[in-house]
């Protein structure tokens, strides 16, 4: 069966119930398919990875409210293709209005956007703008006041199974009967990193290339399924949300003790290539998340980091493997953060005063000073330690650092515990 039309084109759902995933605003009472029900459509933002459905529930918006639908792709389009479609206004081409779905609309600039905004408010321009990343950086205000937006999940790849084996069995219409190897389809979903189109495009290329057998059977095979599906699983832009999203998910796994999560996002931030950003969460994170706990982290995570640099990928990944096993299973301890937090306080609020006199540069003392500095040298009194005021006066009583409640901080505060205590008589 000959067809030229893309298999993804041929599956992509008509209706709202065929509509892959996204049950959180489409499902029975979702508020997306409410509004979609009731045939009065605000501007809307679609917000999602590629792949996700934004562009087909743009269509089917536009088939369920009779409305003549016009795209744009903010990478290529100007404001002349705007204009254009403006001009279409209130003739026969367009006697509902117009939707127009802007594609990627962080590419388009401010003015860009702004020459939007009068046909948007007017009504006759009802406005779908898709993007892959968080509109409330990337879409400028005005347009955003003025939209709804929704947010497009990534697909499951239970998700992703459902479109392979329709798109498998349209194939086998289009193509002949196939023999397909047993996990073929669950790899690809699996493969796809929630996207439906790569999917769809990776079973009609098995199909395309496949062999015949003797029994004429076309023979889709894991081996060719691995090499169709590859480098698709894992979504990661080191200048959008997914960069942000994945060394944020590599900390807070560290943060969590969970070592097999953290090894995840490392490499997943390996592959993409961006061993900085991950060396440099994986540094914060040893004086942010284990800090006083362990303190011999920092310096050996410091270690693990430059060899990782010396050696550069594919070895690099070892070191740094070391490094976050090391801190996922280290004890923890925020201690370093929250005294540093409450210092910074202060002082951003003015909090300050005079240095004390005995802590004062005492070679700046010349002429015309009277008084004596009075600075106890802590080493040559017992424990190396003797009271003495060290904070301003404003702030004399105030305490910063509380000991942790792991083992090597309460060793700390027992022993200096025991060597105040006995000094002030305790």
């Amino acid at each position: 069966m000959s067809n030229s039309r893309p298999l993804a084109d041929e599956i992509r759902p008509q209706t709202l119930d065929e509509v892959y995933g996204q049950r959180h605003i489409l499902g029975e009472n979702g508020l997306l398919r409410r509004i979609i029900k009731s045939g009065s459509i605000p501007n809307m933002i679609f917000y999602g990875p590629s792949g996700s459905g934004k562009t087909t529930v743009a269509n089917i918006i536009a088939k369920e409210t009779n409305r003549e639908l016009r795209r744009l792709n903010a990478t290529t389009a100007s404001l002349a293709d705007i204009k254009e479609i403006i001009s279409q206004l209130d003739t026969f081409l367009t006697p509902n209005g117009v939707l127009l779905y802007l594609d990627e609309i962080q590419y388009f600039n401010k003015k860009q956007q702004q020459s939007l905004l009068e046909f948007i408010e007017n009504g006759k321009i009802t406005l779908i703008a898709s993007t892959t990343e968080n509109p409330y950086f990337y879409v400028y205000n005005a347009v955003l006041s003025r939209s709804t937006v929704f947010e497009f999940k990534e697909l499951t790849s239970e998700d992703v199974l459902c479109a392979v084996k329709r798109a498998a069995g349209i194939a086998r219409e289009r193509f002949g009967e196939a023999e397909i190897e047993e996990g073929v389809l669950e790899h690809i979903a699996a493969s796809s990193g929630g996207d439906v189109r790569k999917s769809v495009n990776a079973v009609e290329l098995l199909f395309t290339a496949a062999a015949r057998g003797e029994d004429g059977k076309l023979k889709i095979t894991m081996e060719d399924a691995k090499i169709a599906a590859q480098k698709n699983a894992m979504r990661y832009d080191r200048d959008g949300d997914q960069h942000f999203d994945s060394v944020s998910a590599l900390m807070k796994s560290l943060r969590g003790s969970d070592p097999d999560a953290a090894l995840h996002y490392l490499a997943r931030a390996l592959a993409a290539g961006d061993m900085a950003g991950a060396c440099r969460r994986i540094l914060c994170s040893a004086s942010e998340d284990i800090g006083m706990a362990y303190p011999q982290a920092a310096a050996i995570v410091k270690a693990c980091v430059d060899s990782a640099l010396q050696l550069g990928m594919p070895e690099a990944k070892l070191p740094l493997a070391q490094a976050v096993i090391l801190l996922a299973t280290a004890p923890k301890s925020n201690s370093v953060v929250e005294a540093i937090d409450r210092a910074f306080a202060d002082v951003e609020a003015g909090k300050a005063g005079p240095i004390p006199r005995q802590l004062q540069n005492v070679h700046a003392d010349g002429t015309g000073f009277e008084r004596d500095q009075g600075y106890l040298y802590p080493h040559n009194f017992p424990g190396h330690w003797v009271k003495q005021q060290y904070l301003p006066d404003s702030l004399k009583d105030a305490v910063y650092y509380e000991y942790g409640d792991n083992k090597t901080e309460q060793a700390a505060k027992k022993y200096w515990e025991l060597i105040k205590g006995e000094r002030d008589g305790h």
